[in-house]
């Protein structure tokens, strides 16, 4: 599973001045530190793979910990290419075998778990890191995804582990992880999936792990990460600061990328940093800042290298689509970046009120969706930076159709209270509220946080629900806690944003996937027809065929509505003129690995 949530959330800019002790190749001691300076606007919860679910984690991880496989940097559409590997992937013609050579002679950042020698990265590493997801110690969020591709043997091993309480055995040969030699590596699949390779582009799924590290650091192996990457982990203050600094030990990476002969800034970008070494930046400064304004207001003040333009803020800081001129002038540029995610309530289907799959249930949820004014969204709270989602699917992955119009965003109140009436969700009492149709009351419980940046999506759920006569309370909490509860199963409904990480549409579609109940699939939702169209498309390759059961998916979650799909979200992008070289990528994370920094121009850094 690839699921990424992420909403507004905690914390304070910190910059730091230190020059980290041997960081760097000898004589860069003696040019100006070269600092990339992002924020991310929700904490981070640690740094270990097979415990992570969450994007600002996994984006720091990308950095240090390598998969075998990349997307290329500038190629649009996005393409496949090494990272770690040798070649291509080697796959049979039935799609259950797949072979991954690495490449001989990449190591791992030192480590005091190496006992002072250089340890070599081999494929050993990479089954060791695929086993973990199923060791119950670490209760990966990724486990159930992974058993879904029915690698061989793993979900064995996992379920004994669990039922003879003892340490899971990662020496027990599978048939699904066969380790043929030093270099290479052979994953069998108990079905097909002529997209396996997408799977092993995620640093958090597929990231190098030695166990050695993991054995060493034990139940502190979350803030100990060590992997092949071109950046180590050297200051983390949590929900305050994460520093990353250039692996000394990297090993020779150069600057390559195929951007379309038609894209001038890919080409620009090429043109001035191809062929560079790798990493261009020394040190990756990552602070976690609470709310839209003062992330906004460091990124002016030149405490951020860039930063997303809060909605609030949209207006000025882009106009008639061209930066704001007072934003030109200091050789700011803006521009909009279109997101390949989806921003979705959910429902849960175990709750007495909005779960269920009987007719009067199945009502409520559509009387809901269609009383929530998804346009109103995008151009009040979102000031215009979303379009409106005919599904989960989002777009630049396969399966996104933009031609379609399900009915999922129509907003129609007088189409809810018919709805409403028809299956008995009456006024009773005559006190403006609806009650359940066996008389009792009918609250709807949404949880959500008290900052700046939610309180307009609640004030508009608040009126467009009270427009309809659904009587909606507001459970302000933290976000992580309420992740927590989505987990658990306790939360009623809940508002989400997914980020894909992968081309292939299928995987947003796991949101409401039967067998991964409890995991990804935070609804609960478990109806076999949609389970059947998911497994029929997860074996078949593109093509026409694969696209119909897309719209067949849509269709039954459009029916069912245990999901409510709102938008998807277009970024508004500020880049600081000094930094060099950032595109967006809509599924690579470990950006710092491509850009460059002037730091003459750059403001030095403050206390």
């Amino acid at each position: 599973m690839s699921r990424r949530a992420f909403l507004a959330h905690t914390a304070t800019l910190a910059a730091s001045t230190a020059l980290p002790d041997g960081a760097f190749a000898q004589g860069s001691a003696a040019r100006a530190l070269k600092r990339l300076r992002v924020a991310f606007n929700t904490a981070e919860t640690g740094f270990d793979p097979a415990q992570i679910s969450d994007l600002y984690s996994a984006t720091v991880i990308a950095h240090i910990i390598e998969p075998p496989y990349t997307y290329d940097h500038l190629a649009r559409p996005v393409q496949v290419r090494p990272l770690t590997a040798a070649g291509p992937l080697e796959s049979s013609a039935d799609f259950l075998s797949h072979t991954l050579r690495i490449r001989p002679g990449i190591f791992f950042a030192d480590d005091p778990a190496f006992n002072g020698q250089p340890r070599e990265l081999v494929a050993a590493d990479y089954a060791y890191a695929l086993r973990r997801h199923f060791d119950p110690r670490y209760k990966s969020p990724n486990r159930a995804g992974l058993a879904d591709a029915q690698i061989l043997g793993l979900q064995a091993l996992y379920e004994e582990a669990l039922k003879t309480r003892q340490p899971f055995d990662y020496d027990r040969p599978v048939p699904g992880v066969e380790v043929l030699d030093r270099y290479t590596l052979r994953i069998r699949l108990g079905k097909p999936d002529p997209r396996f390779i997408h799977m092993l582009t995620s640093a958090s799924l597929m990231g190098a792990v030695a166990r050695e590290v993991v054995e060493r650091y034990g139940d502190d192996i979350m803030a100990h990460p060590v992997g092949t990457g071109p950046f180590r982990l050297v200051q983390w203050r949590r929900s305050s600061l994460i520093a990353l600094e250039r692996n000394p030990t990297f090993r020779e990476m150069r600057y390559e990328a195929h951007p379309a002969p038609d894209d001038a800034a890919g080409q620009a970008i090429l043109q001035k940093l191809g062929g560079q070494r790798l990493p261009l930046v020394d040190r990756i400064e990552f602070s976690i800042i609470e709310g839209v304004q003062p992330g906004w207001l460091a990124f002016l003040a030149g405490d951020l290298d860039m930063t997303s333009v809060p909605p609030d803020y949209a207006a000025s800081a882009m106009q008639n689509g061209h930066t704001a001129p007072n934003l030109a002038r200091q050789g700011i540029t803006v521009q909009r970046v279109p997101r390949a995610d989806v921003a979705y309530t959910y429902f849960n289907m175990a709750d007495p009120v909005v779960g269920g799959y009987t007719p009067e249930k199945v009502a409520l949820r559509r009387a809901i969706s269609l009383a929530y004014d998804v346009e109103r969204e995008i151009r009040q709270v979102r000031r215009g930076l979303a379009i409106a989602a005919q599904g989960v699917v989002p777009p630049q992955t396969y399966g996104f159709d933009d031609r379609t119009r399900s009915g999922m965003s129509d907003y129609d109140p007088a189409r809810a209270k018919a709805l409403l009436d028809l299956y008995g969700y009456l006024d009773r009492n005559g006190d403006g509220w609806r009650e359940l149709p066996d008389g009792r009351p009918l609250v709807l419980r949404y949880p959500t946080q008290s900052d700046e940046g939610n309180r307009p999506f609640t004030e508009l759920w608040r009126k467009c629900m009270k427009e309809v006569g659904l009587n909606m309370v507001f459970e302000y909490g933290q976000w992580g806690a309420q992740l927590k509860q989505a987990q658990a199963g306790t939360l009623m409904m809940w508002t989400l944003g997914s980020a894909a990480s992968t081309p292939d549409g299928q995987d947003p579609l796991s949101m409401v996937y039967g067998p991964l109940k409890g995991a990804g699939n935070f609804s609960g939702f478990d109806l076999p027809a949609f389970n059947q169209v998911f497994d029929r498309m997860g074996r078949l390759p593109d093509g026409p065929e694969r696209l119909a059961l897309f719209a067949q998916a849509r269709r039954l979650m459009v029916a069912w509505m245990p999901v409510k799909a709102h938008s998807h979200r277009i970024r508004l992008l500020a880049v600081q003129p000094w930094l060099v070289g950032y595109q967006e990528h809509p599924f690579n994370r470990d950006f710092g690995r491509y850009v460059d920094v002037d730091p003459n121009r750059q403001p030095a850094a403050r206390a």
